[in-house]
């Protein structure tokens, strides 16, 4: 079987098991969340952006850090670019994936975001990411300057895979992941 035949079964196992999860089970992994950046943002006196997504059907919800954090969203241009936009009070429009993200006119650098959460399908032992196989994340952290921007997975623990993931030489693992059960940064 090819990487991409054995992540396309992945990708159908997982999204079965995610299926599966609870209100309870999201609700508590985002505390976990919170936990994480509560503990984090104590080392800082000035916290840049925290970077989320808008998240899609059975995705944790992370959204109501903006209650207290200066957030930042992905959205996705042509050619697989992603790009991370303040998240104000202007409306949010469809992107090239249909996903709701800012359209303001000036991206933010590296250097603004402090942590990226991106949402798994799953992810392993090893931090390697089982995402939706577009390659947004992957491509944007080619870039050493943004894959030193810590990126945490975040997913329920049914989902964190026992065995390891099929790596592809594209995929930059992640510097961690949090679930309702554990945060393993």
């Amino acid at each position: 079987m090819t990487i991409f035949e054995n992540k396309k079964l992945e990708r159908e196992m997982f999204r079965k098991l995610r299926d599966r999860i609870s209100l309870n089970q999201r609700e508590n992994v985002e505390k976990n969340v919170r936990l994480y950046v509560d503990e984090f943002v104590k080392g800082y006196k000035n916290i840049g952006y925290i970077a989320i997504y808008w998240p899609l059907k059975n995705e944790v919800d992370i959204r109501s850090l903006k209650k207290e954090f200066t957030l930042a969203l992905p959205r996705c241009k042509e050619k697989k670019e992603l790009l991370f936009y303040p998240w104000d009070e202007k409306t949010l429009t469809k992107d090239s994936e249909g996903i709701l993200s800012p359209n303001n006119s000036s991206p933010l650098s590296h250097s603004q975001i402090n942590m990226i959460f991106v949402p798994c399908l799953s992810v392993d032992k090893k931090l390697t990411r089982l995402g939706y196989g577009g390659g947004y994340f992957d491509k944007l952290r080619r870039d050493s300057d943004w894959r030193n921007v810590p990126c945490i997975g975040v997913l329920t623990s049914n989902c964190v895979s026992t065995i390891p993931l099929t790596r592809a030489e594209w995929d930059i693992p992640l510097s961690g992941f949090i679930t309702e059960k554990e945060i393993f940064v």
